[in-house]
């Protein structure tokens, strides 16, 4: 929000104004966040077939009922990635989530597919799950990768 206003500021700003700048990074934990470069919070690695499987527990009820929102998205022509099959209609997308040793998600990196609406829903879905994630047992916090599958029928 705040960054938008700074660059809102110098597109309207007029020759000479001064123009605040934001704040330098702080360097302690933040809220999770699946865009943008929170605080103190690393940015998920460009290569992410090294990266562990994040495992989540009772995945087809955690999960249950999510495709409705994706669905209509598609219908609304705001995202042209899905995939005709024989029983309907798929969406995957891969996310990167970042966890703390105790559980705790700190970032979550959808990997664009060029629908935001979907891949910022994904990432809800994915925070929305973070009781139901099992973590491997380390001392400092890890990437870890999913992906997630809608579908709907025809």
């Amino acid at each position: 929000m705040i960054g938008a206003l700074f660059a809102l500021l110098q597109v309207v700003a007029p020759p000479g104004a001064i123009i605040p700048t934001p704040p330098a990074a702080q360097t302690s934990p933040s809220t999770p966040s699946s865009g943008g470069a929170s605080a103190g919070v690393p940015l998920a690695p460009q290569d992410w077939s090294a990266l562990p499987v994040l495992r989540i527990r009772q995945r087809s009820t955690t999960l249950a009922n999510t495709s409705a929102y994706v669905h209509g998205e598609v219908m609304a022509g705001r995202c042209a990635r899905a995939i005709r099959t024989t029983q309907g209609w798929t969406l995957s997308i891969d996310l990167a989530v970042l966890m703390t040793p105790d559980g705790r998600v700190r970032r979550i990196t959808p990997r664009a597919i060029d629908c935001p609406t979907v891949e910022q829903y994904a990432a809800g879905v994915i925070l929305g799950a973070r009781d139901a994630i099992d973590v491997v047992d380390t001392d400092t916090d890890t990437w870890y990768r999913t992906s997630l599958t809608f579908a709907w029928g025809a």
